[in-house]
């Protein structure tokens, strides 16, 4: 696996932030999501937000879910935009979504209903409690893309990580 040296410059950061599709391609490594993650932890990052939906957010939540064996003091907190976030996931999703959020050490619901935004207030909320993000983003619209645009207009753009 490649060296990640240009984390040596890029401190302090101490939360970070996921965003990513829903939908993942071919180039997707699961392998370098915990790599990259594991690398932040050693890097002094014990925090880690993820929103929770479809794809992406459910690989990085059981991956620092996976990690808190070897790193107890990490914690996952869980941003769900609304009651009932899971409601659309596929059957197997739902269950996963559930057993992740059981794993969560904060649960974080920012509206008690699905209204026009929600999705997007809970990625702004993220970012505002985040120094560094790990991003799979791929396409230039979208709820993923707007995180990372915000992400760069309001924080430090080196700590931006893309898988």
């Amino acid at each position: 696996m490649e060296q990640i040296s240009f984390l040596e410059e890029k401190l302090p950061m101490t939360a970070c932030v996921f965003t990513g599709h829903r939908e993942l391609e071919k180039d997707f490594s699961l392998k370098k999501l915990k790599y990259l993650t594991e690398t932040l932890i050693l890097k002094g990052v014990s925090s880690f937000y993820c929103g929770m939906a479809e794809g992406f957010d459910l690989f990085a939540s059981k991956t620092v879910i996976s990690l808190k064996k070897k790193y107890p003091h990490i914690q996952l907190i869980a941003c769900i935009p609304c009651l009932n976030q899971e409601k659309y996931f596929s059957s197997v999703n739902k269950k996963l979504y559930v057993k992740t959020l059981s794993s969560c050490d904060e649960k974080v619901l920012l509206s008690p209903s699905y209204h026009k935004g929600c999705m997007l207030n809970r990625n702004k909320y993220m970012v505002d409690h985040c120094d560094c993000m790990i991003a799979y983003c791929k396409k230039d619209t979208g709820g993923t893309a707007f995180t990372v645009k915000y992400f760069q207009k309001t924080k430090n753009k080196t700590n931006i990580f893309f898988l």
